[in-house]
C-alpha cells in the first residue's frame, strides 16, 4: 500500500470483563463531541491515523453501551472516568514505573482526553525535554573560566559540549526502543533519574576527563525526552491538532537556549562553573517527581495475543496433556540458555541500532538532513557568539555574555508559537485544494504538505542571517546588530526543526519516536562537528568567513532537499512503504 494510504489502525475492542457483558469500544465514539470541536472547525487526518467510524455505527454501539451499564461483573470494570468519551484504566491495572501514583489516569485511548488534559501532559513532557539543551546552553558562558580552573585550552573545554551532544544523538535510539516496549513514562523515570545522579557527579569532577565522561552519561540520559517526547504528543494529539501541539512541545527545548546561558552566567559568575552542574541536578530532581505524580502512560496497548491454534496440546504434544515431566540433558539446557541470552542481547543492544536503516528511505534520509544542516549551523552559531564576544573589542563578562543567547531564543520561541498553527493551515490549504477528503467528508493529510511556502522561506533565512552576523560580529560592531541577525536565525531554523520532526512522525506513524530517534543522532552528530571544529575555523578563517562558508553550504543544500522532497514525494512515499509492508 502507498505511504499514504492508512495501514491498519483500526481501534481494538476493550476486552470484556469475565461475567459481564462486552465492553464497549470507545473509539467508536465521536471524537469530536470533546473539547477539540472548539480548537479545529476544518479537522481531518492523515492517512495512517485512526480510522472514524459511520454515524449509524455510533447509534449502535450507543444502544449497546446503554445495556452495559446495567450489568454486573466479578471484579471491577474500567470506570467511566471524567474525561469526556474515555475509559480510564484502573489503578491496579496502569502501565509505566509506578504508574499507580500518577493523578492524571491512564485511558484505553489517549485520543480521548480532553483538550486541557492533553495540553496538560504537552507541558509537562516540553519542561522535561528542556533538560537536555539546558544542559549544553548553561555550560557556554562557562567555558572560559572551565579552561582556568581545569588547566585546558578552550578547545579542550568545547569537548564538554561537543560530546554531550554526541551522546544526546545516539542514545536516544536505545530509549526509543525501550519506550515502544516498556512504555514512555517508565523511560522518562528512569532516564530522569541517572541524569539527576550524573549531573551531580559532574559537579564533583576532579579532572577534565572525568568531567567529559559525566556530561556524555548525563546528556544521554537527558535526552529521552528528544525521542520519546515526540511520540507522546503523537500518542494524544490526533494530525489535525499536531503541528500546534508540536510547536508548543518544542517551546520546552527551547527554553534551554533561552534561560540556561542566562542562568549559567549568573552562577559561574556569582559562584563557579560547577553551580551550573548543580542546577541541573535540582531541576533533574524537580522534574523526576512531576513525571512521578502527573504524567500517566499513553503508548496505545499492544492487541490481544492471538488464541492458540485449536488442537494445539500443551506440554509438547504429548498424549496426556504435558503433565508428564521430560529430563532436560547439559548440552540441551547450555543450548537454550545460550540462544535466550543471543535473543535478549540482540533485542537489548542490536535491534535499537536498526532504526539507522530507515535512512535508506529517501523521505526520511531528505528530511533529516535538512534539519540536520541547520543543526551544524546553529553549533558553529552557538561557539562562535561565546568566542568572539567574550574577547576584544567586546570582552563581555559571563552575564552579558550568557545574555547574547537570547536573541536567536526568541526567535526559537517565535517560531514555535507563530509556526505550528501556520503549517497547520498550510496542510489545511493543500488538502482541499486537492480535494483530497475520506468517506466521512474530513480531509486527508499527506506529510509533504509541511514542506511549502514555510520550508523555503526557512531555508533562506536562517543561512542569510548566519552570514549577516558573522561579519558584522567580525568588524566589531555594536553588538545588537548581530543580535537582530540572531533573531531572524533562530526563527527560520526553528521552523525547520518543527515542520521535519512533525513529518518524521507521520512518515512512520506506528514508530513515531523511531522516526525522531533517528533524527536526533543524525542532526547531534553535526552538532557534535559543529562544536569541535568552530573554533580552530575560527582562529584560522576569522568569524567571518566561517560563517559564510557555512551559510551558503546550508543554503544550497536545505533547498536541494525541499525540492527533492516536493519533486518524489509521492514516488517516495509508495516505494518507502512498499519496503515497510513487505
Amino acid at each position: 500500500m502507498a505511504l499514504g494510504d492508512s495501514p491498519d489502525t483500526t481501534p481494538r475492542r476493550a476486552e470484556p470483563l469475565e461475567g459481564s457483558a462486552p465492553v464497549p469500544n470507545p473509539s467508536l465514539t465521536d471524537p469530536h463531541t470533546s473539547d477539540d470541536d472548539d480548537d479545529n472547525d476544518d479537522s481531518g487526518h492523515v492517512t495512517d491515523d485512526h480510522a472514524i467510524k459511520s454515524s449509524s455505527v455510533q447509534e449502535e454501539h450507543s444502544s449497546e453501551a446503554h445495556d452495559v451499564e446495567k450489568t454486573t461483573s466479578n471484579r471491577p470494570p474500567s470506570r467511566r472516568s471524567t474525561y469526556t468519551n474515555t475509559i480510564a484504566v484502573p489503578r491496579a491495572q496502569r502501565r509505566g514505573l509506578f504508574g499507580r501514583f500518577a493523578i492524571i489516569p491512564e485511558v484505553e485511548r489517549p485520543y480521548d482526553y480532553k483538550t486541557g488534559t492533553k495540553w496538560t501532559i504537552t507541558a509537562i513532557v516540553a519542561l522535561a525535554a528542556a533538560a537536555a539543551p539546558m544542559g549544553s546552553g548553561i555550560f557556554m558562558p562557562a567555558l572560559p573560566s572551565m579552561s582556568v580552573d581545569l588547566g585546558v585550552s578552550e578547545t579542550v573545554t568545547n569537548m564538554t559540549i561537543s560530546f554531550y551532544m554526541l551522546s544526546m544523538g545516539i542514545f536516544p535510539l536505545w530509549w526509543s526502543s525501550f519506550s515502544e516496549t516498556l512504555g514512555r513514562r517508565t523511560i522518562y523515570m528512569v532516564s530522569f533519574t541517572l541524569f539527576t545522579v550524573f549531573s551531580v557527579l559532574s559537579a564533583l569532577s576532579v579532572n577534565i576527563g572525568m568531567l567529559v565522561v559525566m556530561r556524555i552519561l548525563g546528556g544521554g540520559a537527558s535526552a529521552s525526552v528528544q525521542a520519546v517526547g515526540a511520540g507522546t504528543i503523537a500518542d494524544i494529539w490526533e494530525p489535525a491538532q499536531r503541528g500546534r501541539a508540536m510547536g508548543i512541545f518544542y517551546l520546552g527545548p527551547l527554553v534551554g537556549p533561552l534561560c540556561s546561558p542566562i542562568i549559567g552566567g549568573l552562577l559561574t559568575q556569582r559562584f563557579n562553573w560547577r553551580a551550573t552542574m548543580w542546577f541541573l541536578a535540582i531541576y533533574g530532581a524537580v522534574m523526576l517527581v512531576m513525571l512521578l505524580f502527573c504524567l500517566p502512560e499513553t503508548l496505545a496497548r499492544p492487541p490481544p495475543p492471538p488464541p492458540p491454534p485449536a488442537g494445539m496440546v500443551r506440554g509438547g504434544g504429548n498424549d496426556d496433556g504435558g503433565s508428564s515431566l521430560r529430563r532436560v540433558s547439559t548440552v540441551q539446557s547450555i543450548r537454550i540458555h545460550t540462544r535466550r541470552t543471543a535473543g535478549l542481547l540482540k533485542r537489548y543492544i542490536v535491534d535499537p541500532l536498526s532504526v539507522v536503516l530507515t535512512l535508506r528511505y529517501p523521505p526520511v534520509l531528505v528530511a533529516v538532513y535538512s534539519a540536520s544542516a541547520a543543526f551544524f549551523a546553529l553549533f558553529v552559531l552557538n561557539i562562535s557568539i561565546q568566542s568572539v564576544f567574550s574577547s576584544p573589542p567586546y570582552s563581555f563578562r559571563p552575564i552579558p555574555l550568557g545574555a547574547l543567547y537570547l536573541a536567536p531564543s526568541l526567535g526559537y520561541v517565535s517560531a514555535s508559537v507563530f509556526g505550528g498553527p501556520w503549517i497547520d493551515r498550510i496542510m489545511a490549504r493543500e488538502a482541499r485544494k486537492a480535494g483530497r477528503y475520506d468517506a466521512d467528508g474530513k480531509l486527508v493529510y499527506l506529510p509533504e504538505d509541511r514542506m511549502r511556502e514555510n520550508m523555503w522561506l526557512a531555508a533562506a533565512l536562517y543561512p542569510g542571517a548566519l552570514v549577516w552576523y558573522g561579519w558584522t560580529a567580525d568588524r566589531g560592531i555594536h553588538f545588537m546588530v548581530p543580535s537582530v541577525a540572531n533573531f531572524f536565525f533562530g526563527f527560520g531554523s526553528m521552523l525547520v526543526f518543527g515542520a521535519v520532526t512533525t513529518m518524521l512522525t507521520e512518515f512512520m506513524p506506528k514508530r513515531s519516536s523511531a522516526g525522531v530517534a533517528v533524527n536526533n543522532m543524525v542532526r547531534n552528530a553535526f552538532s557534535c562537528v559543529g562544536s569541535l571544529v568552530a573554533q580552530p575555523l575560527i582562529d584560522a578563517m576569522g568569524n567571518g568567513w566561517l560563517c559564510t562558508a557555512v551559510g551558503l553550504f546550508t543554503l544550497v543544500t536545505g533547498n536541494l532537499a525541499i525540492w527533492a522532497l516536493r519533486r518524489n514525494a509521492a514516488k517516495w512515499r509508495a516505494q518507502m512503504d512498499r519496503q515497510m509492508g513487505g
